[in-house]
């Protein structure tokens, strides 16, 4: 994940430290952020949201263009939702799952497999996307110890892709930079090429759409041959690549992973902590990319961020060894399930299903991805790519060319320029350059054209004013 560097953004917090502040700099440490920089230069503190909205101490509005961090699907500052966590906490607060049921968690589980395709009956609370990806590769390896396979446990997953920062699923994560202050970690991680036709020239492989798909499956199966189908157990894919800037599948690409994974046995995980409850327009995106998977991970969405709560959903084939004798999952977490977490997420799916919100982003996602596009007649802008309410802007240095930005040129514009610019021009969104340099976009799920144009709007005077830097 892209460190944020504070230098730049003086001017929303205002040069005088409040109390708030110089707390946040004594004592707060910040994730994925360059702590040194706030030394001198406060860091924004968020007091408020309300819609797509969020203010700052300050009193500076700005659009949250991204749902927090694509996790805010039904808006900022839903009463409702908080009237439901207070009710639930002066019932019952909190109560483990570790061989007890809550109430609330018994009905999200039910709900949440009424949502997931195909036989995915069996939901495993966590509290957060990377503790589901963690829990997937765990139950891969212990299924395949119960069913008399006990060689199978490496993990394919794909270059540059994101999965967690757990010691497990920083291993499935395609990120090099990201690993090596933590290596070495746990073994069985391989990477195999993702799914960005934009660079596909670069991959050595074909431009066609439905070529390019397949090419991409193959290096699947190639990998999980050179590896050993005996000691592959899954392969982890989030429908639409987050890190690198909202990689789409290409036509067939999942059908065809699918039949790999069926030929060798492997478990197919569709890592959607990102791309679950909406973003796509469906309640798992697997549905609306045709896909069946085994296991599916999921959070953020799961209850628009009103509480921290995730899951990995099985399938009855994964959970069917667990049932047997007095085999058991020796895996779990304190505050998974929590009763608070799972009612005010249930309550969340009930907005979903009372303002319909999947049909409203199947409705308005061209639309979003249109006004997005008219931002390639900049010169600074490659590509503008996604799906559903979830999109990337790609930078380049040379569209003609496509050749992107150098190490430094990097550090000035993702790192010192744009985060700071965009929300001192209204926009919080996401620069990123895990990968090539891109802006990521993922609005709340209740937004529509007006929104649309604002974002594109402060993009496109935050870009012309980037032109000049680099």
């Amino acid at each position: 994940m892209t460190t944020i560097d504070a230098g730049t953004e003086q001017n929303v917090a205002g040069s005088g430290a409040s109390d708030l502040t110089a707390a946040a700099r004594d004592h707060l440490w910040m994730h994925f952020a360059r702590m040194g920089a706030y030394q001198d230069k406060p860091a924004p503190v968020i007091v408020k949201g309300q819609g797509a909205y969020i203010w700052d101490d300050k009193g500076h509005k700005v659009l949250d263009g991204l749902s927090g961090l694509f996790v805010v699907q039904v808006g900022h500052g839903r009463a409702e939702l908080a009237e439901v966590m207070a009710k639930q906490a002066e019932n019952l607060a909190f109560f483990p799952v570790w061989g007890y049921a809550t109430e609330p968690a018994i009905q999200l589980a039910e709900r949440v497999a009424s949502y997931a395709p195909g036989d995915l009956n069996r939901v495993f609370f966590t509290t957060g996307g990377g503790e589901a990806v963690e829990s997937a590769w765990k139950v891969a390896k212990q299924f395949f110890k119960l069913t008399g396979k006990p060689m199978k446990h490496k993990v394919i997953s794909r270059a540059i892709a994101y999965h967690g920062t757990p010691q497990g699923a920083l291993a499935i994560t395609g990120l090099p930079a990201m690993k090596q202050a933590f290596e070495p970690l746990t073994p069985g991680g391989f990477r195999v090429p993702n799914t960005n036709i934009y660079r596909a020239e670069r991959m050595g492989a074909p431009t066609d759409p439905v070529a390019f798909g397949k090419w991409a499956a193959d290096r699947v199966e190639e990998a999980i041959l050179f590896e050993g189908p005996d000691t592959v157990a899954a392969v982890v894919l989030e429908p639409v690549q987050n890190s690198g800037g909202c990689f789409t599948p290409p036509p067939g690409y999942f059908q065809r992973v699918r039949e790999i994974c069926d030929k060798h046995d492997v478990l197919l995980v569709s890592d959607e902590v990102i791309c679950g409850f909406g973003r796509h327009g469906t309640m798992f995106a697997a549905e609306k990319f045709g896909y069946q998977p085994d296991i599916i991970t999921c959070a953020k969405g799961m209850s628009s961020g009103y509480g921290p709560i995730g899951a990995m959903i099985a399938s009855d084939r994964i959970m069917e060894p667990f049932l047997e004798g007095k085999n058991f999952f020796p895996h779990g977490y304190t505050f998974a399930g929590h009763p608070v977490s799972a009612a005010v997420s249930l309550a969340n799916l009930d907005i979903f299903e009372r303002e319909g919100l999947n049909q409203r982003v199947l409705d308005h996602e061209s639309a979003l991805g249109n006004t997005l596009k008219k931002l390639l007649d900049l010169d600074i802008v490659g590509d503008v790519r996604g799906d559903g309410y979830f999109w990337a802007i790609e930078l380049v240095k040379d569209k003609s060319t496509k050749e992107t930005f150098d190490l430094a040129e990097r550090e000035t514009l993702i790192k010192q320029f744009l985060p700071g610019a965009l929300f001192r021009n209204g926009l919080y969104a996401r620069p990123d350059d895990r990968g090539e340099p891109v802006i990521q976009v993922a609005p709340a799920l209740t937004c529509g054209q007006a929104e649309f144009d604002e974002m594109e709007q402060i993009l496109r005077g935050t870009l012309i004013e980037a032109m000049k830097l680099v």
